[in-house]
């Protein structure tokens, strides 16, 4: 999936504690913008392995979530939004393809690390590739929310990832022979 639909949907799973409790709609929104951006800078080790946690993910959401809930401030909000952030991104990967750059011309049988057990989960393959149609479509989908209860910056941010979501989705498939060598 794209990074912008790893976003959005963080920021739609944090909405409605936002609606609930307007104070906190900033910090939420920080912490899930940069947890469902955070497990991809693992595209300098091993993609989908080192900063992916899908199941050992869910204990950390869990405890951030609990300790948003008995000591809300906007830093324990800020992290509980960015463990499940982080957490969604790393499972909603498993939907996708393989960590590959060019999933049509070879696919591989490893979506994401799970840790817990030791092993790569398989791929679902219901989005084919980062950036196909579908992966745009539910990008699109999972931002309505957001940019219904959100405005100012956060809104902004939204709107020009929808621009950035459907450019790429226009050039993916080009991108493979543009890549350096050392990045394929």
């Amino acid at each position: 999936m794209m990074a912008t639909t790893h976003v959005f949907a963080a920021l739609a799973a944090i909405t409605p504690v936002a609606i609930v409790v307007p104070e906190f709609a900033t910090p939420l929104a920080v912490g899930a913008i940069l947890g469902g951006l955070a497990p991809d800078f693992d595209l300098l080790f091993e993609h989908r392995r080192t900063f992916h946690f899908p199941v050992a993910g869910v204990p950390v959401a869990v405890g951030g979530i609990t300790l948003a809930g008995l000591a809300p401030t906007a830093v324990t909000v800020a992290f509980a939004a960015f463990t499940i952030g982080a957490w969604l991104h790393a499972v909603s990967d498993a939907a996708g393809g393989g960590p590959e750059m060019d999933p049509w011309n070879d696919p591989s049988n490893r979506a994401v690390y799970d840790h817990v057990r030791g092993q790569w989960l398989r791929p679902r393959r219901w989005i084919r590739y980062d950036g196909a149609p579908e992966d745009t479509a539910i990008a699109i989908a999972l931002s309505f929310p957001v940019l219904v209860v959100f405005d100012g910056w956060i809104s902004a941010v939204v709107a020009a990832g929808i621009v950035v979501s459907l450019g790429y989705t226009l050039v993916r498939r080009r991108l493979v022979g543009w890549l350096p060598d050392w990045l394929e």
